[in-house]
């Protein structure tokens, strides 16, 4: 943590969003499996949401899992899904204690009925929650989201001819909002289908450190990096 940061004198972002991504490469550099790298990474995810969420931030959306991930090696999902029941166990009295609300984006099928069961007493528990909220996107896919919203429409019988895009958002998995600032760690420079109708106008921050390496102090580096911006919405600054 970076003491000498001043946050009342920051631009903080609603929501931040963030693809946790490079665990397994982090692994592979230090020579240790993929799955211990997905270990190390949680535990520093769940040491991460506390401090993130105490800067101010509203919202947090997580990819942890997309819907493509199910196509990794059988070995690696499974040791996926256990970590997540394992997490989601684990830190329930710790969001309580935080007052954290905890939400999830994505789909259930084909999810292991014990991630779900996890899943939901951790929503449940923190349901009443008001400090701010955790949206863990597991099973999650953009794409998969607008086509789901786009069902959701047709089935309620909503005229869309006068549907707007504040009426859409309703139909995603969540109703928050746009998000402000999009982090992928690790160095690719893609949002790899994360949050595409929230991610419209966010302000992208790619720094090239590895998940398990990124701490507060790269937090506060992307966050002094959103203060320097001039966003701009179709052409109009902020």
């Amino acid at each position: 943590m970076n003491d000498s940061i001043d946050y009342s004198q920051l631009k903080i972002p609603t929501h931040v969003a963030i693809i946790v991504d490079g665990n397994g490469r982090w692994a592979k550099e230090r020579g240790i499996s993929r799955l211990k790298g997905h270990d190390i990474g949680s535990d520093n995810l769940q040491k991460l949401i506390p401090y993130i969420m105490s800067r101010g931030i509203k919202v947090l959306s997580l990819y942890v899992f997309s819907t493509e991930n199910f196509k990794r090696a059988r070995a690696e999902v499974d040791h996926l899904m256990d970590l997540f029941v394992s997490i989601y166990k684990k830190e329930l009295k710790n969001y309580v204690r935080n007052n954290l609300k905890v939400i999830f984006s994505g789909r259930d099928d084909p999810l292991p009925k014990s991630v779900i069961d996890a899943r939901d007493e951790l929503v449940e528990a923190t349901k009443n929650n008001t400090g701010g909220i955790v949206n863990f996107c597991m099973n999650y896919g953009g794409r998969a989201e607008i086509m789901d919203a786009v069902k959701r429409i047709v089935h309620s019988g909503v005229d869309v001819n006068n549907l707007t895009d504040e009426d859409f958002r309703h139909y995603l998995y969540q109703d928050l909002p746009d998000v402000d600032l999009m982090i992928r760690t690790g160095g690719e420079l893609r949002f790899s289908n994360f949050l595409l109708w929230q991610n419209s106008y966010a302000e992208f921050y790619f720094p090239k450190t590895k998940f398990p390496d990124f701490g507060p102090e790269e937090f506060d580096q992307a966050i002094l990096e959103y203060t320097s911006r001039d966003r701009r919405f179709g052409g109009i600054k902020q």
